[in-house]
């Protein structure tokens, strides 16, 4: 979908060169889309040749650096600093794994970038990349193994 432009809520603090965990900040960055979680009360699976992972209550994400599953899928309860993906608003309905700081995650680099669906106001997130879910849905359809993220200053 190269050159296709959509609206987005991005972190408080904008796209950040160098990203640290709870800067509010969204890397500046190419990010892979490495596996799509959906919330299968909620939603359909999306159609995407990106792995789907139906989400669950006891579904977590490590934000903890000090933790070995830092940046990881967790299951709860957890005893580290985590984020619950099985929330009360719609967000994670549908949510994508960036690939940003997780092949080899160094601590206190950003943990759980997500492409998610944004709140109605488009509201920022945490540091994640969120759009509607008409926009997702078109977007995951196009989206297969290699497919990437890219961040951009605005001109």
């Amino acid at each position: 979908m190269r050159d296709r432009h959509f609206d987005c809520a991005l972190g408080p603090a904008g796209i950040v060169r160098r990203k640290s965990e709870g800067d509010g900040g969204t890397p500046l960055a190419t990010m892979p889309l490495l596996q799509v979680y959906f919330r299968p009360d909620h939603v359909d699976r999306p159609q995407t040749r990106l792995t789907t992972v139906p989400l669950l209550p006891n579904m977590g994400w490590c934000d903890d650096p000090a933790s070995p599953a830092y940046n990881r899928l967790v299951h709860l309860p957890f005893g580290g600093s985590h984020e619950r993906m099985w929330r009360d608003d719609h967000a994670y309905d549908i949510c994508v794994v960036l690939g940003w700081n997780y092949d080899k995650p160094r601590a206190g680099d950003g943990s759980a970038i997500f492409f998610h669906l944004a709140r109605e106001d488009y509201s920022p997130t945490e540091g994640c990349i969120a759009v509607s879910m008409d926009d997702m849905l078109a977007i995951l359809k196009q989206c297969g193994t290699g497919s990437e993220m890219h961040t951009l200053y605005a001109d």
